[in-house]
């Protein structure tokens, strides 16, 4: 039996070392080897079929006719995509994946039986033409087919590990067809090889059946006809963008389709002018398999890891430029060696076909199907059949065109030796075309990302302020919902208060009572103008139509603006049966600007609001105080309305103190946040005292014994605040701060981050340190996996005779430590969006935190194309879905951490070491498993976690005091009853009573004694 385990472990052992080889995840590995083997086998006829008609044709035609032949194909080829989307829309993906290919291959049997059965010269002629041409067609489905079918399996980081493995079946089947085809031809005819390839590709189709009826639920069962509404109106939001990268994708597809045309017409053009129909099919073949060997090397060891390290954009320019430089530097390379000189064309389009073949069947063909992940799953299929099939199409029939014309152009009009270097300088334009292609669709690629996963919001950052102020002139002048235009003037506030007055004021008349009391606090909020009087005046003049909260504003506005008011018609406000709003305004404004004795009236009037019994006068007088001047003879009324009964009339004081900088009463601003009710109040009170307001808020923010939804809201506070000074107050605690701290002056931060006035934080915060504070969230981490490794090899045989409660508490501690992991992983995404742009940050972290497999992939490529920083790899890593042991090992190999095995009590202590990074959980969890497994912690450790701000951890401190030393414990607990929390209270009196028992009985025993 041990044996029998050795072994086993030994093959996981082997297996898992084979995976890492070929950069491969255990969860993958089955899917991709049965792809692997039905993509192999339907090459393996596929490449024999195409070899045979390939000799065929050339014996029957030569290479004049193969631009014809590139023309009808494409013809050929469009035809059946078009077909191919059609069935697609009417029948289930996985119906019409699994049987495309058997019903081709009925028309293939069908042309080689009337070759066989012909007894006319020209229709056998016609068959080998057809038959040329429907091998193509068969190519262009196969490809469509296995990128479609490893696009519904795979996600978009899946995919990068998996589809070049996938794809090698290419290469391998290159290898057995091309060493066993010459060996084919040597027993039977090119004839009968094909019927052998149709009875190989019908066993592949089988392999197909069976996977996608293994892993149906990857495959809809709905036609595409049948999208839900929900899923169709997504699609309809990304309709323009997505256009546009199907466009640019289908060029960058066709353009690759142009290159290897270009290139294989001239290399079968040499090969067809140096050997016979016989040589040329044993060369193909061999030429095939050595190239299928060192694409099979490149495909499985180098270009998965290649792709992830590089990304998919690098590989995919590979191809272009290595085409682009190999073509005619080569052939002149060549032309100088004398020796081959007459053979230099030969030799040369021979190594470019080489390279050719070698970059396109591994990085462009693994490249390929994760340009199509960032389009809708719903229309991903048939957009990846009408783009990728159609553009391979098109651009064979242009191909074809462009040769023939070339060929017709030459003949008449370039000398003879220069005529094969016209065909050189096309392929170059294009390959020159296809590199603009890539840089413009490597844009479009990220942002689609992102908008499949939210819409976008409107900013003032994406629209013109001009055009913006005529939209809302006109929003606001027709007929529309009120809640829009509300929403209107709350944009143009934000966007320029300053110059609101310019558009509100003409359209004040025609707005509703609530709209124009929005407009003018706006435009109060921009300063009073007389150039906007005698829009407001009429206000003012129609005392019935006009509500008291407009006339109220309008009132204030005219006074404030007018160079030389009449105060005298304001005395006639402060009659008592007007409404208590307009008088309280007109007491106000007599206090900033009148006389003496109109300041003692206006005084009388305030003080019998602020007492009166009714809650809507207290609420007016208080909230006029807010623009008075003179408040001597009314701040022995601020006590009480601070007390007062209702709340509406306590958040005016509050305000009234900012307003007015009563600072003996700034006390209260700050003891408001601890209260929900008058939070925001508060905090909008606090902001606008600006940088009055930093110390005493950063006193609060600091001080780790207040509660810390109070602390949350300081720091939020000072974010609000906005000035410089308040910035880098949050920068320099940023540094300095660890753990929840830090995140909630992350958050703050990234809350003014979103704001159109404040730009380029980072401008403010150089990168570098922003990186340097990731590394360090990077070495926590590394603790965090060290610390849960460590745990876990505690001996088996320790925690059985240990009995239950060890493992509990083990697990929990297990528990807190991958919690800890998660608000450290939380943290580095906050951190990476002050970097980047936050919508596609947000787009990232929503998809990072989805359960969905899927969705994770999508956020991790998204931040592959976003990213900068020098450990970006690393991050990825971390963030992905993978074993703690697995991400450590990454930390080690980028030397962010250094790993030695402790045992647990070692790694406890350097665990609470780090006291100030661990979660208050993490730490109770600490001394309880210290406590059931009796390891002796130090006294620094123990008397900091009875200093601790957080009730449960004082709780286990305690707990584990109890059962190290009986004797501290006593000479602390009468301190410690005066603890206010709960839970430790109940704690310390059942211990001192269970101690005072003990005395008790003790002393009795003394007294007998004596």
């Amino acid at each position: 039996m041990e044996l029998k385990n050795y072994w086993l472990a030994a093959n996981k052992s082997v297996l898992t070392r084979l995976l890492q080889w070929v950069n491969l995840r255990p969860e993958e590995s089955e899917r991709t080897q049965l792809m692997f083997l039905f993509y192999t086998t339907v090459c393996v006829g596929l490449r024999w079929a195409e070899d045979s008609t390939v000799a065929l044709f050339l014996d029957e035609y030569g290479t004049h006719l193969l631009p014809w032949m590139y023309i009808a194909s494409a013809v050929m080829s469009a035809g059946l995509v078009f077909l191919y989307s059609c069935l697609q829309k009417m029948f289930p993906l996985r119906r019409v994946i699994v049987a495309i290919a058997p019903c081709m291959l009925v028309p293939l049997v069908l042309l080689i039986v009337l070759r066989w059965g012909s007894h006319f010269s020209y229709l056998a002629i016609i068959s080998v033409f057809l038959l040329r041409l429907w091998v193509d067609a068969l190519y262009v489905v196969n490809d469509l087919n296995i990128s479609i079918v490893a696009n519904q399996l795979f996600n978009i980081r899946e995919i990068k590990r998996t589809y070049p493995l996938v794809s090698s079946g290419l290469l391998v089947a290159d290898v057995i067809s091309g060493f066993s085809l010459p060996w084919l031809v040597q027993y039977t005819t090119l004839n009968r090889i094909v019927l052998i390839s149709c009875i190989v590709i019908l066993f592949g189709s089988g392999i197909l059946y069976y996977l996608t009826h293994h892993y149906r639920a990857a495959f809809p069962e709905t036609p595409q006809r049948l999208i839900p509404e929900e899923q169709a109106s997504r699609q309809r939001f990304i309709k323009s963008p997505l256009k546009r990268y199907v466009w640019q994708l289908f060029a960058f597809v066709g353009l690759l389709q142009v290159i290897g045309l270009l290139i294989d017409f001239q290399y079968l053009r040499e090969l067809q002018s140096n050997l016979d129909d016989r040589e040329l099919a044993s060369f193909l073949g061999l030429f095939g398999g050595t190239l299928g060997l060192c694409e099979l090397l490149l495909q499985w060891f180098i270009s998965s890891r290649l792709i992830e390290r590089m990304g998919v954009f690098f590989t995919a320019t590979l191809l272009p430029i290595t085409v682009g430089l190999s073509l005619p530097g080569v052939l002149i390379l060549l032309h100088l060696i004398p020796a081959i000189q007459s053979q230099s064309f030969f030799w040369g389009l021979v190594i470019v076909k080489f390279f050719d073949e070698l970059l396109r069947y591994t990085f462009v063909m693994s490249s390929g199907p994760i340009l199509y992940q960032p389009i809708p799953e719903g229309i991903r299929s048939r957009m990846q059949t009408l783009s990728g099939g159609t553009a391979e199409a098109i651009a064979t029939g242009l191909t074809g065109a462009l040769i023939f014309a070339t060929l017709l152009f030459c003949g008449r009009f370039v000398p003879v030796s220069l005529q094969k270097w016209v065909l050189v300088a096309e392929t170059m334009l294009i390959t020159g075309t296809c590199l603009t292609v890539v840089w413009e669709l490597r844009s479009r690629y990220v942002e689609l990302l992102v908008l499949s996963v939210a819409r976008g919001h409107l900013s003032a950052t994406n629209m013109g302020l001009r055009f913006f102020k005529q939209g809302v002139i006109k929003a606001l002048a027709e007929k529309g919902s009120e809640a829009d235009k509300r929403s209107c003037i709350e944009l143009l506030a934000q966007m320029d208060s300053l110059g609101s007055a310019e558009i509100l004021a003409p359209l004040l008349v025609k707005l509703t009572p609530d709209l124009q009391r929005q407009s003018l606090e706006v435009m109060l909020m921009g300063g009073a103008n007389p150039a906007y009087l005698a829009d407001i005046r009429p206000l003012l003049e129609q005392t019935q139509e006009t509500s008291p909260e407009v006339f109220a504003l309008a009132l204030r506005y005219v006074w404030l603006a007018e160079p030389n008011p009449n105060l005298g018609l304001l005395e006639e406000y402060l009659n008592p049966r007007q409404n208590s709003l307009i008088r309280a305004t007109a007491a106000a404004l007599v206090l900033r600007q009148g006389t003496a004795m109109q300041k003692v009236v206006a005084t009388q009037t305030m003080r019998r609001m602020l007492t009166h019994k009714q809650e809507r006068e207290r609420i007016n007088g208080v909230r006029a105080l807010r623009e008075a001047v003179y408040l001597q003879a009314l701040r022995i009324h601020i006590p009480n309305l601070l007390q007062d009964e209702s709340l509406r009339v306590r958040c005016a004081v509050l305000e009234m103190i900012a307003a007015t900088h009563l600072e003996e009463y700034y006390s209260a601003l700050i003891a408001a946040l601890y209260y929900k009710s008058t939070r925001s109040t508060a905090m909008s009170a606090l902001t606008r005292l600006e940088n009055e307001a930093l110390e005493m808020l950063l006193r609060l923010a600091t001080n780790i014994y207040k509660p810390e939804v109070v602390r949350m809201y300081a720091w939020r506070t000072i974010a609000q605040v906005g000035t410089q000074e308040a910035l880098d107050t949050l920068w320099e605690n940023l540094e300095t701060s660890w753990g929840t701290t830090r995140d909630h002056i992350l958050r703050s931060l990234l809350k003014i981050h979103k704001q159109p006035g404040i730009k380029g934080l980072v401008d403010r915060f150089y990168e570098s340190r922003v990186e340097n504070l990731i590394k360090q969230e990077l070495k926590f981490l590394g603790e965090i996996y060290a610390a849960y490794i460590d745990f876990q090899t505690v001996d088996q045989k320790e925690n059985y005779q240990s009995g239950e409660r060890i493992v509990i508490v083990s697990e929990l501690l297990q528990r807190a430590l991958l919690e800890l992991e998660l608000d450290v992983k939380e943290r580095v995404l906050l951190l990476l969006k002050l970097l980047y742009s936050p919508e596609k940050m947000q787009a990232a972290s929503f998809n990072l935190r989805s359960p969905s497999v899927v969705n994770l992939a999508r956020g991790l490529e998204i931040l592959e194309h976003t990213v900068t920083l020098s450990s970006k790899s690393l991050l990825l890593n971390i963030l992905d879905n993978r074993p703690q042991s697995e991400k450590l090992q990454h930390l080690i190999e980028a030397k962010v951490v250094e790993y030695e095995n402790m045992v647990v009590s070692d790694r406890l202590h350097r665990l609470l070491m780090l006291g100030n990074f661990l979660s208050d959980w993490c730490i109770a969890c600490c001394f309880h498993y210290a406590q059931v497994t009796r390891i002796r912690l130090t006294s620094s450790e123990i008397l900091v976690s009875l200093r601790h701000p957080t009730g449960f951890v004082r709780e286990a401190a305690i707990a584990y005091l109890n059962m190290v030393s009986h004797r501290v414990l006593l000479q602390i607990l009468p301190q410690l009853q005066k603890d206010t929390h709960p839970l430790v209270a109940t704690q310390v009196k059942e211990l001192l009573e269970k101690y005072q028992f003990k005395n008790y009985n003790f002393k009795g025993l003394d007294n007998q004694r004596n």
